[in-house]
């Protein structure tokens, strides 16, 4: 184990996991990123408590949520990693905007902003690093009623 090369891929784990959503690759990139099952703590974007779910279940629910916006951008940076043998804790920043096609929003606003910090576990598996937890917390927002969530419960 070489604790250089866990920090360059636990933050390369980052990227993919920006790229599922950015790229709308809910094929392969999932299963580079993520444990089966995998644990998710999305609440303060979304009513939902904690829990942990299939990794099928979730690139549904990501394939759903994404799916009305035409571009989404996920910067996430300033990883804070933690290694403990084969588990790591990696604290980030993040900003992630979402846009809606402009006839979507109907003359009011088309982005969703969500400023605030991932706090993600990862495990080493036989096949490298994945995440087996993520958590959100959101410290800002703009126009949450354009999420994901929001939208699907119109």
């Amino acid at each position: 184990m070489d604790t250089l090369t866990d920090r360059a891929d636990l933050i390369e784990l980052l990227g993919r996991y920006a790229d599922i959503a950015d790229l709308k690759e809910f094929t392969d990139l999932p299963g580079l990123v993520f444990t089966d099952p995998l644990t998710l703590d999305f609440g303060s974007v979304a009513d939902i408590p904690p829990t942990t779910v299939p990794l099928g279940e979730y690139v549904e629910t990501l394939r759903a949520a994404f799916a009305p916006y035409v571009a989404t951008h996920h910067a996430i940076t300033g990883p804070v990693v933690t290694i403990d043998g084969d588990r790591a804790t990696i604290h980030a920043h993040v900003r992630a905007e979402h846009w809606l096609p402009a006839d979507v929003a109907a003359g009011g606003p088309n982005y969703w902003l969500v400023v605030g910090f991932y706090d993600n576990e990862a495990v080493r598996t036989a096949d490298g690093w994945r995440l087996s937890s993520v958590k959100l917390t959101s410290a800002y927002q703009e126009n949450p009623q354009l999420s994901g969530a929001a939208l699907g419960n119109r």
